[in-house]
């Protein structure tokens, strides 16, 4: 006799931070916290006689991305640089973000991506210090 299961969720298990590696600098970053990056295309109707759109208009494509690292990520990052370089000296480099979904690897590239500001920012009560860093970004390859 056989059994039968019932899915409750159509996908199944689902992909989550611990399913996340990002790669950069010829590594794994292993004191990552966060990270995020999105792309957007301008888009216009365009219009002519009438009040309807008589087409549509693409402008600039713009890509963000940001990403926060522990205070021992940051300092790795900035103990291999020479004296006197800041991580906002860093050559453009690619970010590989890959994550398991089902079995398959999907990866996205944060391509040319160069390090915009470094701090800290710490208070009574945090157990880590963590900082959120901004990125410059040319462009993001989706699913590669």
């Amino acid at each position: 006799m056989a059994i039968r299961t019932t899915i409750i969720n159509k996908f199944g298990k689902m992909a989550g931070w611990n399913s996340v590696t990002a790669r950069a600098l010829g590594r794994d970053i292993v004191g990552i916290k966060k990270i995020a990056y999105s792309d957007e295309q301008e888009m216009d109707n365009e219009y002519g006689a009438g009040g309807m759109p008589v087409g549509q208009s693409e402008g600039n494509y713009k890509a963000t991305a940001s990403i926060e690292l522990t205070v021992e990520e940051r300092l790795a990052l900035q103990s291999s640089l020479p004296p006197g370089f800041r991580i906002q000296d860093i050559a453009p480099f690619p970010i590989v973000v890959a994550y398991d979904y089902e079995g398959k690897i999907y990866k996205d590239i944060i391509q040319n991506c160069r390090i915009k500001d470094n701090g800290v920012d710490v208070k009574q009560g945090d157990k880590t210090i963590s900082t959120e860093h901004n990125l410059l970004t040319s462009h993001i390859s989706w699913n590669v």
